[in-house]
């Protein structure tokens, strides 16, 4: 393998338009930003409740969704294969090896980091923000998002980490979605399909897409947190 001639190639893939390779990062960007704006609303909401009552059973939804934080990406894929497929129960609705599926794949795994980051970023708010609210007149609901500003950089950490987690998660990509020439093939199964043949411009060009969306996710966050978030 030729890395420099490799490294070349890739930049010249990403710099000459080529159709076929940023067709495959939209895929990659639509699906996982998709399956993150769904499922963010709800996870938040949910994170917010689980940090701020008190009921039976609590505690032990807590540890299973930190839990699922580790949870591998493949088994994920797996079960909702089975329930997929043709012959498990959602069979009818012929979602698999659609970019339909990867999204649902990409929600269940987002689901928890999500969650889990807004349990932490609303437990560790100060708690006369919610009582102050209430305070001054303000309903419920309000005085929520009162808390939920109060931690928002929180909450956008919980966000950014979600989508870095999703976008290059290949074990239920592959799986939900067969990697699909121009439907369901997205950056890391291409990139493992590519290295796989021994053809590396093309992973190169996309590892470096990779790179540059963590990069930019980390600056963004930084920049909204301002000079405190670069120390």
């Amino acid at each position: 393998m030729d890395l420099f001639q490799s490294t070349r190639d890739a930049f010249h893939l990403l710099f000459s338009g080529d159709r076929e390779l940023w067709g495959i990062i939209f895929v990659s960007l639509r699906v996982s930003l998709t399956a993150l704006a769904i499922v963010a609303p709800i996870a938040i909401v949910a994170g917010y409740f689980l940090a701020t009552k008190r009921f039976l059973g609590r505690r032990t939804i807590v540890i299973v969704i930190q839990g699922l934080l580790s949870f591998p990406t493949v088994v994920v894929g797996l079960v909702l294969y089975m329930l997929l497929s043709r012959q498990g129960p959602l069979g009818s609705l012929h979602m698999l090896f659609t970019p339909s599926a990867m999204i649902l794949g990409q929600m269940m795994i987002v689901l928890p980091v999500l969650v889990a980051f807004t349990i932490s970023a609303v437990q560790g708010a100060d708690p006369r923000a919610h009582d102050t609210a209430i305070g001054l007149g303000a309903s419920r609901v309000r005085a929520s998002l009162t808390v939920l500003w109060e931690v928002r950089f929180g909450v956008m950490a919980a966000i950014f980490n979600g989508f870095g987690r999703i976008i290059s998660e290949v074990g239920a990509a592959l799986m939900l979605g067969g990697n699909i020439a121009g439907l369901t093939r997205n950056i890391p199964t291409t990139i493992a399909l590519e290295t796989s043949k021994g053809e590396f411009a093309q992973g190169i060009a996309l590892g470096f897409v990779l790179i540059a969306l963590a990069l930019g996710l980390n600056f963004t966050l930084a920049r909204f947190q301002g000079e405190g978030g670069l120390k």
